[in-house]
């Protein structure tokens, strides 16, 4: 102030200079002047009073400010659910426009809308509210207090289709002590024809009469796609399901319902609302509806001596069990076989489990498209046609036992229970360095493409194998004490896997550390080799790898069954990884030690050069001395042994030698199945020649064994021995026999020109033998019976008998023919291709076939298929060129990013390298021997 008051004074003495600059008149002067000075004069004041006020009372420092800590409001940091928000129950309506009959209407209506009100558990604060949704058009959202009916106000909603998040970012926070609130959420969505989620379905009924339908496949993680929802197994919830649909139409879902037409505004269509009575807790991935014409055919029964009524009304404590199907399937009787052994499967597990079924109606539907064999909705169990429907007299007996395995597979999901098979499935695959663990840490597995990945031999057979050792090593009754005690226990609950292995523990009531064992197979990818040398009686265990590298120092707690020679089985544990000396194992003279016994540890078994030489000669002198599943098992062993350069490769093949005079199913299909390995290597070598001689050597016996039934067009009793002639007859005519061919020739023939002989069971192997020796009129006459035909079975003989003609533009169309969804159903198309690939002439135009049109399979298929035609078309590949185009493959999908089938890709390299390897190392010893065993006659 005092600066600015020298200026303006300084101003008025220069006069004529301050003309020059700013003028102000003397009275503006004088007035600033006047204020300048009272406001120096107020500020001086002021000080003077603070000093007074501190002089009486000190100042004292204002409290620090308490920080907060932000609520996250950005995505989680992972692609799983925070759990925040649990979801209770749910109540949803879903209103498919699709018509299942055009008629008069010219154009199909392929979406739906819906709405949505979930009830969520609040246990942590949160302003954002994250769930899935995929592909959805969510057009309205209101979040409110489930007590107070409060509406919170929310900033903005998204749906997120690259991570399949819907996030709501809330203006107030949502509090975490336990409140309830509830979720609306208006949405659209699209049917497309792809097997996931909600989708539609064609079929053609009275030869050219155009239906539609609709079902839906949730697993593994397509809830979201239908509507918005907490999409992961653990959020289990209440589900109460209306769907609005067409009059003229039924609608199924996994409980009763019951019917009343409403009213839908300015549509002039009439619908009708199906309400279906709330489900027991569940995950998302069981829901199921499907919407069918009103006289799609059905097949009732009654269970547990409860009466039957027809589902739509509305009966409670009455048992309800019906099959679903095209009403001309039902009509012929196709659906008679899958209710007769439902019911017995049933009684069965509620015997076993001591455990009534929980629902009180069970529907069983065959979709003529679906992605799998079948999926265990609980309440509406959904198939593929040819994994329910069987027809006497026309479908095989691996159709009939295809239908009871499904069945029973599903329904066993309904007790929670894991079917036990495949063991050789999973070993092919676990014995891969890119295999994973049963339980993987739940980082690892986070998106859609993770979790559809695990859908594979691994979770599937390796679970069962692991399983199975478990039964044999604690035995039955512990067992089934422990199952049912777990299977009670966490009924409707989440669970850990270590769960169940507590509860076998309990209920074993001995020193067998349950737990401990079972973790060994459980945390650890892949599976031993044990070596027992015994002339010392020193036994090892090291992890099996078909291309060994720097051992990983991996150890597991191994159940060991063995026998000697006229003995009885004996039972050992191998708990560390040795070598260390054990006794037992020691062998004196002829005697031989065979470990593993009927095969039911998860592991392999080498031996000296000494015991495996006796263990052959017992095979080669009396095979029957030696069980008959371990007959095969040592087959199995000896050949991966070889292939990981455990043992020599001649002595895997000389344990085939014995089989000229076997004639049981299981050492056979043992021997072919590894004997596939080498067909695959050398089909288009040299090697192949001396390779047939020995086959047609070897099978001309089995061939003649089953002779009597094949003459007479017959089948045996025995189910073992039925599958045992379709090996005879497919492996004679393939390797040179002149009888056999002509006899498929004949019966193709025979056929065409109006009589029909061919016994179900051989309808396959007898298709693809004549066609395979045919020319283009018996390709395009098997074509035309299966595009006409209406048995499902009949439908997949002719498929895979098509891929079986050595004419490569035929082969050609026929891959075109998979692009083309009303010739060859988008279900089947996977399958197909594979086909043609296993066919030698095939193999190079299906991989240049996914190849030129991977974008669209990718899209169009999805991951389950993707990796299953990874795997078969490349099942050959054993050359340099070979591995390079794999990685040239893998690089350009994913830079473009159709790479999908990520993990599928690196296993079938990590394959193909090894079969390199092999092949080089290899490929002149087997010549040398098959030629050498030609020569013996």
């Amino acid at each position: 102030f005092l600066i600015e008051l020298g200026v303006i004074l300084q101003g008025f003495s220069e006069g004529t200079d301050m003309a020059k600059g700013v003028y102000i008149s003397k009275a503006l002067a004088i007035a600033t002047i006047v204020l300048t000075v009272s406001a120096v004069c107020g500020i001086v004041l002021m000080v003077i009073l603070y000093q007074m006020q501190i002089e009486k009372k000190s100042p004292v420092r204002p409290p620090s400010p308490v920080p907060t800590t932000p609520l996250p409001t950005g995505p989680p940091p992972t692609l799983r659910l925070p759990k925040n928000l649990i979801p209770e129950s749910y109540k949803i309506y879903i209103q498919p426009f699709l018509y299942t009959k055009l008629n008069n209407v010219t154009e199909q209506s392929y979406f739906f809308k819906g709405n949505s009100t979930v009830r969520l558990k609040c246990v942590k604060d949160t302003r954002s509210i994250f769930l899935h949704a995929a592909f959805l058009s969510v057009t309205h959202v209101v979040v409110t207090h489930s007590d107070t009916q409060k509406e919170i106000d929310y900033e903005r909603y998204q749906v997120q289709n690259e991570t399949n998040f819907f996030e709501i970012l809330l203006k107030d926070a949502l509090i975490g002590n336990g409140s309830y609130y509830n979720l609306f959420t208006v949405f659209e969505g699209e049917l497309h024809d792809d097997l996931a989620g909600l989708y539609s379905s064609q079929y053609t009924e009275k030869v050219d009469e155009e239906r539609f339908l609709i079902a839906s496949q949730m697993q593994p993680t397509d809830a979201r796609r239908v509507f918005p929802c907490f999409d992961e197994p653990d959020m289990k919830a209440v589900f109460n399901i209306t769907v609005i649909h067409r009059d003229g139409t039924t609608a199924l879902s996994n409980t009763k319902g019951y019917s009343r037409y409403v009213e839908m505004g300015t549509d002039e269509d009439s619908w009708i609302a199906t309400t279906f009575d709330p489900t027991p807790v569940m995950s998302t991935y069981l829901l199921a509806f499907t919407v069918t014409v009103q006289d799609f055919g059905r097949k009732s029964d009654k269970h547990d001596t409860k009466e039957i009524k027809i589902y739509s009304f509305h009966i409670p404590n009455t048992f309800c069990s019906e099959i679903w199907a095209r009403p001309e399937a039902v009509a012929a009787g196709h659906t008679n076989y899958a209710m007769e052994i439902t019911l017995k499967i049933l009684e069965y597990y509620e015997n076993l489990f001591k455990m009534k079924y929980q629902l009180n109606k069970l529907d069983q539907i065959a979709v003529p498209d679906f992605s799998g064999s079948g999926m265990e909705n609980w309440g509406l169990v959904m198939y593929r046609e040819s994994a329910l429907l069987y027809e006497e007299g026309v479908s095989s007996a691996s159709n009939k036992e295809f239908v009871a395995t499904v069945v029973a597979h599903e329904l066993a999901h309904q007790k929670d229970l894991i079917i036990l098979k495949e063991i050789r499935v999973a070993m092919e695959v676990d014995c891969l360095n890119s295999s994973h663990p049963l339980s993987l840490p739940e980082s690892e597995v986070e998106d859609p493409d993770d979790i559809a990945e695990l859908f594979d031999g691994i979770t599937y057979s390796k679970g069962a194998a692991v399983l199975r050792m478990l039964y044999a090593y604690i035995e039955e009754k512990a067992f089934m004490e422990g199952l049912r005690k777990y299977l009670t226990k966490f009924q409707y609950k989440n669970v850990e896997y270590e769960d169940l292995w507590k509860c076998f523990q309990e209920d074993t009531n001995t020193h067998k550390d349950v737990v401990g064992i079972m973790k060994t197979w459980t945390e650890q990818p892949g599976y031993p080799v044990i070596t027992i040398n015994t002339s010392t009686g020193m036994i090892a265990q090291e992890q099996f790898l078909i291309n060994r590298g720097e051992d990983q120092g991996l150890e597991w707690k191994i159940p060991i069954k063995f026998i000697k020679r006229d003995s009885e089985i004996q039972e050992d544990l191998l708990k560390e990884k040795g070598p260390i000396r054990v006794p037992a194992y020691e062998i004196k003279d002829d005697a031989w030690l065979l470990a593993n016994v009927n095969c039911t540890g998860y592991y392999r078994v080498n031996y000296d050069e000494q015991n495996w030489n006796k263990l052959i000669h017992q095979l080669e002198s009396n095979h029957p001395a030696i069980p008959l599943i371990s007959r095969g098992q040592l087959i199995d062993d000896a050949f991966n042994l070889a292939r990981a350069k455990y043992i020599n490769v001649t002595l895997a093949l000389t344990t085939t030698k014995y089989l000229i005079n076997e004639t049981d199913y299981v050492p056979w299909e043992s021997a072919l199945k590894n004997l596939r390995y080498f067909m695959l290597m050398f089909d288009r070598s040299e090697v192949y020649g001396p390779m047939q001689k020995y086959l047609h050597k070897q099978i001309a016996p089995l061939y003649e064994y089953f002779k009597k039934y094949t003459d007479n067009m017959t089948v045996p009793l025995d189910l073992a021995d039925q599958y045992n002639q379709i090996n005879a007859i497919s492996v004679a005519c393939s390797n040179g026999v002149l009888e056999c061919t002509a006899m498929a020739r004949s019966l193709f023939n025979e056929w065409k020109n109006g009589t029909d002989r061919i016994p179900p069971n051989l309808k396959s192997t007898i298709y693809c033998n004549a066609i395979a020796a045919g020319d283009e009129h018996d390709w395009d006459f098997a074509w035309e019976k299966y595009d006409t035909a209406t048995i499902v079975t009949m439908k997949d003989d002719l498929r895979y008998g098509l891929s079986c003609t050595k004419k490569i533009w035929l082969l050609n169309r026929y891959l075109g023919y998979t692009l083309d969804h009303n010739k060859i159903r988008k279900m089947d198309a996977a399958s197909t291709i594979n086909y043609i690939a296993k066919n030698v002439a095939g193999q190079a135009l299906a991989w240049d076939f996914i190849r030129a049109h991977w974008t669209y399979i990718s899209q169009e298929y999805g991951i389950m298929f993707d990796d299953s035609l990874i795997d078969e078309v490349t099942q050959r590949f054993s050359t340099d060129f070979e591995l390079q185009q794999l990685r040239d493959f893998q690089q350009v999908c994913s830079e473009d990013g159709s790479c999908v089938a990520k993990r599928a890709l690196e296993q079938v390299i990590e394959r193909t390298e090894a079969n390199i390897k092999w092949v080089k190392e290899n490929k002149q010893t087997v010549l040398n021997w098959f030629v050498e065993q030609s020569k013996v006659l």
